[in-house]
């Protein structure tokens, strides 16, 4: 509708829009009213009573090539699209003339969105007549504007015609013309109605919501028919196979047939037998193989773990939305599972640290206590054979090992002891001004601390790393015991009497070290000194009995190297005491034999061959004392033969020595003292045994047997190397038998084989 229209009418079934006039099908003039007179060419309409008891009513009828013989029923969908247009015609009354002289015919706007409307308009009455009310309960029109003085002129509508512009024309009534199909407006008159009888209540109408339901209800029994359709068709696809969703270690084998199934559980989860596997034990992070660690699959039992197809159309439709994990079924070598658990132990165990205190450059300091832990081997096992397939990081069981040590047992430590102790030196005086001082930095040697038990802890002293560390300051102030020794002035033994030594009694000197290292004030306390006896006095050198030779050797035919270096060990054992079941051992007594003591380079036995080395030479000294103790009638000990023969010794009854390896033993089995006497000289060595005689000693020495021919051995000439001419080897035995001195009498009778190599033959080119 253009913004110049006054009251519309619609207009349909016009075949050409584009014409200025058409034919129009003739109105039925309406009757005149009495008021006004000014409506020219009408019927005069006799004037209702009351403004209720009349209502005009227009049905435009769309007829055929004959006209209906009958009025069609008012469409209430028409009437109220036909207010509408009245109410905007009367909103918008820009051209309607204040005096009606001719009825004004308003070709209606085209509606592309209806074939037919029939539109009721309310005759008004001159006057001041109230608005008649449209039939069938439809909204009241309003009130015609006031600009309309008398009334509107009766609308005709025209049913719609296909679309074409819209426009608006006015005619004059007498002026109308049917174009091709004739339309015959019907005016009828209002009837006279009686005054209005008391209405009855109209039966009221079915509930709304009764039949709201029922497109819902037809709604939802079609969902519920295909919804079964539906389910009986996914039973029947879905039968013979796994169910829907299913899935083993992330593998998805849903809808499957058993076989498909199982070859594609092999297919992804085989590989992973033989990847390694992140586990987490406490605080340690390791790898397990599976296969390594005796893991395997038990592909059909778990396989069985799948269930049927399910029933339930809930469970059936949620597999569309989910999926369902099977457990995978391992099979274990335990013996293998136990040996990889036992592996991993040995690097997540972690022992407790337990609460402490420690020193640190003359600070005291506390140690907090710290759980540890220890990884259960067996359940660990059953849960890594279990979880290895779960694609993520097993988390084996740990057992917690607690400490003993609580932190406030530390801190109490820390405080009433340890800061205490390293408040200041502790010092010893001596004699003749001299101190001995324990420092701060010294406290932790000889302060330390022990769990009590209770969570606390106990402090422990020792004293004799208090006393190691005081008795080189004071050593001057002492004098040393010495014991009682022998001297062969004369040619004859004689005791020279010891000496009683004056020395600190360091037990008692530090027994009040704890109370000395609580103290904060004084921390010095006097050195105890007290007479110490020597360990051999001269009362006991006297009981000893040493006073003739038991026992004698002498061997020479050494070179001046080895000369130096056996006269330095003779002098060493020389006037050596060995009291009755006393052991002597050679490497002892003498100590290192190293350049550091004076000890020089000269010739060894090295791997059979000969060779050189510092403190070379020992060995005939050591030949030369074990056949002194041999004939003095000591028992052998531990005594070593060359490994090939050396013509200066005596065969089956001679011994080498290597410092720290191979070492000359002999004890005392009598009941008097024995005392060891050196001569050494240039050209030999000789070894007296000092006693009481009590046995005499006979040797045998058997025939060579057994001879072997030397080897050829050609080394580079050089220092390395010292030709040698070489010497066959063989078998031979010595027998030893002793007897009573006094009686004669056999006391024992024991032989030694030995066997000799083949001396090299040596070449150096």
């Amino acid at each position: 509708m253009s913004d110049e229209e006054g009251p519309s009418v619609e207009k349909t079934n016009s075949e050409d829009s584009s014409l200025p006039e058409q034919e129009l099908e003739s109105v039925e003039e309406p009757q005149a009213v009495e008021e006004p007179q000014a409506v020219e060419e009408t019927e005069s309409v006799e004037e209702p009573k009351t403004p209720e008891d009349t209502e005009a009513v227009v049905e435009a009828e769309s007829v055929g090539p004959e006209p209906a013989e009958a009025p069609r029923p008012v469409d209430e969908d028409a009437i109220d699209s036909t207010e509408a247009t009245v109410d905007e015609a009367v909103d918008e009354p820009t051209d309607v003339e204040t005096t009606f002289d001719e009825p004004t015919i308003v070709e209606p706007a085209i509606d592309e969105s209806a074939n037919e409307v029939t539109t009721v308009i309310p005759v008004v009455p001159a006057g001041d007549a109230p608005p008649t009310e449209v039939v069938d309960s439809a909204p009241a029109t309003e009130t015609i504007d006031e600009q309309t003085e008398q009334f509107e002129p009766p609308a005709v509508v025209v049913p719609p015609k296909p679309p074409r512009p819209e426009f608006v024309q006015q005619y004059d009534t007498q002026q109308f013309e049917p174009i091709q199909q004739q339309y015959e407006p019907v005016v009828r008159e209002p009837e006279a109605v009686a005054p209005p009888a008391p209405q009855q209540q109209p039966e009221a109408p079915a509930p709304e919501s009764s039949r709201k339901w029922v497109k819902p209800a037809i709604a939802v029994g079609a969902i519920f028919a295909v919804a079964v359709i539906a389910y009986g068709v996914d039973i029947f696809t879905s039968s013979g196979k796994t169910p829907r969703g299913t899935q083993v270690a992330g593998v998805d084998i849903g809808d499957l047939t058993p076989a498909d199934a199982e070859a594609t559980l092999r297919a992804e989860l085989g590989p992973r037998l033989v990847e390694p596997v992140a586990v987490h034990a406490g605080g340690v992070d390791s790898e397990i193989v599976p296969a390594s660690a005796g893991v395997d699959v038990d592909w059909s039992a778990t396989l069985s773990g799948v269930n049927a197809q399910p029933i339930n159309p809930i469970t059936r439709i949620t597999s569309f939305f989910g999926s369902r994990e099977v457990p995978v079924v391992s099979t274990v070598d335990q013996g293998a599972l136990d040996a990889s658990m036992s592996q991993l132990a040995a690097n997540s165990d972690r022992a407790p640290v337990e609460g402490a205190v420690v020193f640190e450059s003359g600070k005291a300091t506390g140690v907090s206590p710290a759980a540890g832990q220890a990884l259960e081997t067996q359940q660990a096992g059953a849960t890594f054979a279990a979880e290895w397939s779960d694609g993520g990081v097993v988390d084996l069981p740990v057992d917690e090992v607690p400490v003993t040590v609580t932190q406030a047992g530390v801190d109490r430590a820390l405080q009433e002891v340890a800061i205490p102790a390293v408040s200041g030196d502790v010092v010893v005086n001596g004699r003749d001004g001299k101190v001995a001082t324990l420092g701060v930095d010294q406290i932790g040697e000889v302060l330390t601390f022990t769990p009590d038990g209770s969570g606390g802890l106990t402090p422990q002293y020792n004293t004799d790393a208090a006393i190691k560390i005081l008795t080189p300051q004071l050593v001057s102030t002492e004098v040393q015991p010495k014991d009682a020794s022998f001297t062969f002035a004369g040619g004859k033994p004689s005791v020279v009497p010891g000496v009683v030594g004056d020395l600190i009694n360091w037990p008692d000197t530090v027994k009040e070290l704890p109370v000395l290292l609580g103290s904060t004030a004084s921390r010095a306390t006097p050195a105890v000194y007290g007479p110490v006896p020597p360990a051999l006095t001269t009362e006991a050198a006297d009981a000893l009995g040493i006073n003739e030779v038991i026992g004698e050797f002498t061997t020479g035919g050494f070179e001046y190297a080895s000369g130096v270096n056996i006269g330095l060990a003779a002098s060493e054992i020389d006037g050596a005491v060995i009291k009755p079941g006393d052991t002597f051992s050679l490497n002892e007594y003498t100590g290192p034999r190293g350049a550091a003591q004076g000890y020089v380079e000269s010739g060894i036995i090295n791997n059979g061959r000969p060779d050189k080395a510092v403190g070379g030479g020992i060995s005939q000294l050591a030949t030369t004392l074990y056949n002194a103790t041999y004939f003095a009638g000591m028992d052998d000990v531990a005594h070593t033969e060359h490994s090939y023969y050396i013509s200066r010794y005596p065969e089956a009854r001679e011994a080498t020595i290597f410092d720290g390896a191979i070492d000359l033993q002999f004890r005392n089995p009598a009941k008097t003292g024995v005392m060891i006497e050196t001569i050494a000289t240039s050209s030999n060595i000789t070894v007296r045994i000092w006693g009481t005689k009590t046995v005499d000693v006979a040797s045998t020495t058997g025939p060579r047997t057994s001879p072997t021919s030397p080897n050829t051995v050609t080394l580079p000439e050089g220092p390395g190397c010292v030709a040698s001419s070489g010497a066959p080897g063989f078998t031979v035995s010595d027998t030893r038998v002793i007897t009573d001195h006094a009686s004669g009498a056999e006391i024992s009778s024991n032989t030694r084989t030995v066997k000799y190599d083949p001396v090299p033959i040596v070449k150096c080119e």
